[in-house]
């Protein structure tokens, strides 16, 4: 038994001691086991902390730590048994690089799933009828943020691998550069896209005014946004073009002012124009949809005595509006009729001389120049 140690302890393979190999093995062994306990005791107390709060960052680290690769946890299981075998020189390099690049992996597949839960979480926040606005937004995002994220680590694998990336990183800039110069009306209208998503100034369904144009927004792409007008036409306006105008959404008002005038005839009497503001006052306020500002006997028109009135509809709907005036022009009009007050009607009076009338004028006009 002990010349079977004897030789067992004396024999070699590839060129390391066989204990060593064993000890190494056990240490692998070793490792991977205490790097699974410590990563699901570690989930598990997060997860208990997680049910217990409000924000989500804990709910983000379970979210990625439970992402861990398994082979990730076998690769580093190795390298710890393999560090402690006494390699050459150039080999403990390489298993150092091996190291590198087994973090840098993990940690961009660590990063790539936090990007999809955050990217989730925002969806599930913004959720309405433009979804498939937030859905497009939300790959966009996913996409452009992966992108940078792996090609940050090919560039640090190549360089601890003893690349020079400085040719290739420069090679990517001008590559890059020429690609949004060849793409910047389409990238634009990506990231216009984008501020849409996230800053949300209107949404699908929302009556929107862009300068002379206005309509209901029907879908908002990764390029254009899509209209609907009063009239029935679909409008179809780049989303940079958009961004560039000042955008009204009426869907977002709470109440409507309205301001509007109205003129009497010159032989109304004082006491018919103070009667006035209070018989207006009292028809609006009657109306539990409108709220009252101001009623004022405003100035004297050139055919007409004329008051401003300003008032509110306590609802944004349009139609509502439209009814609630035509209520109040018709009951204004019975009023006015009962109190004897007439509507001023626009009136001009045009003075023709007779022939006699203006050479009189002539030679009065050549007196005063003389």
């Amino acid at each position: 038994m002990s010349e079977a140690l004897d030789t067992l302890a004396d024999a070699t393979l590839l060129g390391l001691a066989v204990p060593d190999l064993a000890l190494a093995a056990a240490a692998a062994l070793a490792a991977y086991l205490a790097m699974r306990l410590v990563l699901r005791y570690v989930i598990g107390r997060v997860r208990s902390l997680a049910q217990h709060t409000s924000n989500r960052v804990d709910d983000t680290v379970v979210e990625v730590l439970a992402g861990t690769n398994r082979a990730f946890l076998v690769l580093a299981a190795l390298l710890v048994g393999v560090g402690m075998l006494d390699l050459p020189e150039r080999w403990n390099q390489r298993v150092g690089q091996l190291w590198f690049i087994a973090l840098a992996l993990q940690a961009g597949l660590w990063f790539t799933r936090a990007i999809g839960f955050g990217l989730r979480r925002y969806e599930q926040r913004h959720s309405s009828a433009s979804m498939t606005q937030i859905s497009a937004s939300a790959m966009l995002m996913s996409w452009s943020m992966r992108t940078v994220l792996w090609a940050v680590i090919l560039l640090a694998v190549l360089s601890n691998l003893g690349v020079n990336i400085t040719a290739f990183v420069a090679s990517l800039g001008v590559g890059g550069i020429a690609i949004a110069l060849a793409m910047q009306n389409i990238l634009g209208d990506l990231f216009a896209s984008l501020s849409i998503a996230v800053d949300k100034p209107f949404e699908v369904g929302d009556a929107i005014g862009i300068g002379d144009l206005s309509g209901t927004v029907q879908h908002v792409g990764l390029k254009t946004t899509r209209l609907r007008s009063l009239s029935g036409e679909q409008i179809v306006i780049g989303n940079t073009d958009l961004l560039k105008q000042t955008v009204k959404n009426y869907r977002r008002m709470d109440e409507r002012r309205i301001a509007f005038k109205f003129g009497v005839s010159y032989r109304s009497t004082p006491e018919q124009l103070e009667a006035i503001p209070g018989i207006v006052r009292r028809l609006i306020e009657s109306r539990p949809s409108l709220r009252l500002d101001r009623v004022h006997f405003q100035a004297f028109g050139e055919s007409s005595l004329d008051f401003e009135v300003v008032y509110f509809v306590t609802t944004p709907d349009y139609g509502l509006y439209m009814d609630e005036q035509q209520r109040l022009n018709l009951q204004m009009m019975r009023e006015f009729a009962r109190l004897g007050v007439e509507f001023a009607i626009p009136a001009r009076s045009l003075h023709v001389l007779s022939p006699e009338g203006r050479r009189a004028v002539a030679k009065e006009l050549a007196a005063q120049e003389a």
